[in-house]
């Protein structure tokens, strides 16, 4: 890496590490560590949630997919805005007034301990494996640009950013993700601008190669659920975003720390907006990568063996001195974004699903400290992950979207179950779980096995049926079995009585 680009690096994650700084004088209980006690306008809530979705994943794997390939793997993001636009309305508003700060004190209300313990340690172990890859694709970024060993880059990455996380809260994550948006688009258009007119045959000789050679193509329309086809890739992205919207306590933590249910509804909006052009963005990046090494003739190094060591390439190689820096700090900015905000999510959760139910009487002061130490944890067991996925041969994108379908864990299902069924019973609960782990299991030591009795489906699909499973086999066993239904007025029916009730009484006050 060029000094010039290494400089501008430095000056931007000390900017970040300064945005901690400042705000850890204000981090003096729970709230204000986990949810910024509500203060947050909702445009920056909505900057912060674009920054916690677009990770070194995005900046790195979406390129290498469409340079492998083509943008197929785009599909699941459109899925983002149509979850958010058919629930949105009344799932940010619910969530806000039922729960303080986990997601699955939810689960807990309707079903007991037990499930809400589950749905923490599945989206606990879910978001592991997410931090893992942001660690790893951001440690073969910096390992192709300098050099270093990867192993070391990974262990380097995670120290700083669990030092970053410790000192500011989630106040700080979220106003080093407003800047991260603006140096985003910076990067992303200085890119583009290179790509498209740094060959000498000019911008459109790029674009009608990369089209005429389907680089640009959504995939296959044929009705095949064994292949990654569009219909298997609509269904993954409508049940993935669903779950993140419902069970993802990074995402659910944005709807807490906005100051109103309007502020919050506007934020997420403006997050799910900025997303898909992102993602289409970086799809783009990946197919004129393609074309640029064709038009030019220009060879990669024998040292380029994964497609999504291409872009990082081609930074250093074909952008100004300094100029790559800009890009280079927005990934490693973006990383240390996402990672900050999900150490401190899994640190909120560890604190009110695990911590507060072992010790009932502990002090505010012993459950923050109790939150920094699950900060700390998680950051190395998040590395560790990394180290074992630098072993895959595979490419990253398509590695993520398998993992993270096995690790679903049902919760969409189960949100389901308990939103939208008053009868559902513990009982149903405890039932659809467990179908749902014996399918996932089965499915996963099966699908690589020909044969009567294996999984036939692509294994994009094991998370969407899994959640079908666990929503069917809850319906079932709460009707059949007799058992106690809980808390019934957390459902959607009721939610909308009350909310009902609650506008026709403002009415008649204002009136």
């Amino acid at each position: 890496m060029r000094t010039l680009d290494l400089l501008v690096v430095a000056v931007y994650l000390a900017a970040l590490v300064g945005i901690g700084i400042y705000f850890a004088r204000s981090q003096k209980t729970t709230d204000d560590y986990f949810i910024a006690r509500g203060t947050i306008p909702g445009w920056a809530m909505g900057l912060s949630l674009l920054a916690t979705i677009i990770t070194s994943v995005t900046f790195i794997a979406y390129p290498g997919a469409a340079y492998a390939g083509d943008w197929s793997l785009l599909i699941p993001g459109f899925m983002f805005v149509i979850v958010i636009a058919i629930g949105g309305v009344v799932i940010i508003p619910f969530f806000r007034h039922v729960v303080h700060v986990s997601a699955y004190e939810y689960f807990g209300r309707r079903f007991g301990t037990p499930v809400r313990i589950y749905s923490s340690l599945a989206f606990a172990v879910g978001h592991f494996s997410k931090m893992g890859f942001v660690f790893y694709l951001l440690a073969l970024t910096l390992a192709g640009m300098t050099g270093w060993p990867i192993q070391r880059l990974i262990l380097s990455t995670a120290a700083v950013t669990v030092f970053y996380t410790l000192l500011g809260g989630i106040e700080a994550v979220v106003w080093s993700d407003v800047v991260q948006g603006f140096v985003l688009w910076a990067g992303i258009l200085t890119s583009l601008g290179y790509l498209l007119f740094l060959p000498a045959a000019g911008p459109h000789a790029v674009l009608a190669d990369a089209w005429s050679h389907h680089k640009i193509s959504l995939g296959s329309t044929a009705l095949r659920f064994d292949k990654p086809t569009i219909i298997v890739l609509v269904i993954y992205g409508f049940f993935f975003y669903l779950q993140k919207y419902t069970g993802d306590q990074t995402v659910v933590q944005r709807y807490l720390v906005a100051r109103s249910d309007r502020s919050a509804l506007r934020g997420i909006a403006l997050g799910a907006s900025l997303c898909i052009p992102v993602w289409t963005a970086f799809m783009l990046i990946g197919s004129l990568l393609w074309s640029f090494y064709r038009v030019t003739g220009e060879h990669l190094p024998a040292t380029i063996t994964k497609s999504d060591q291409v872009f990082p390439h081609f930074l250093l190689t074909h952008l100004p001195n300094g100029v790559a820096g800009i890009f280079i700090a927005a990934l490693v900015g973006s990383a240390m974004a996402m990672l900050a905000s999900d150490m401190n999510c899994l640190a909120a959760v560890g604190v009110e699903d695990f911590y507060m139910l072992a010790r009932p009487r502990s002090t505010d002061r012993q459950r923050l400290r109790a939150g920094k130490s699950i900060v700390f944890l998680s950051g190395f067991a998040a590395a560790a992950v990394a180290l074992l996925i630098a072993r895959s041969s595979s490419a990253a994108l398509p590695l993520y979207y398998t993992i993270t379908a096995i690790v679903a864990g049902g919760l969409a299902g189960l949100f389901l179950l308990a939103f939208l069924f008053p009868r559902a019973t513990r009982a149903g609960a405890i039932a659809g779980i467990a179908a749902n782990l014996a399918f996932t299991v089965w499915a996963v030591l099966t699908e690589t096995r020909p044969g009567p009795w294996h999984f036939h489906l692509h294994d994009y699909m094991i998370g969407a049926v899994g959640h079908v499973i666990l929503l069917v086999v809850g319906i079932a066993v709460s009707f059949v079995l007799p058992g106690k239904i809980a808390a019934p007025e957390l459902t959607l029916w009721d939610w909308l009585a009350t909310r009902k009730a609650i506008n026709s009484k403002l009415s008649t006050q204002n009136s």
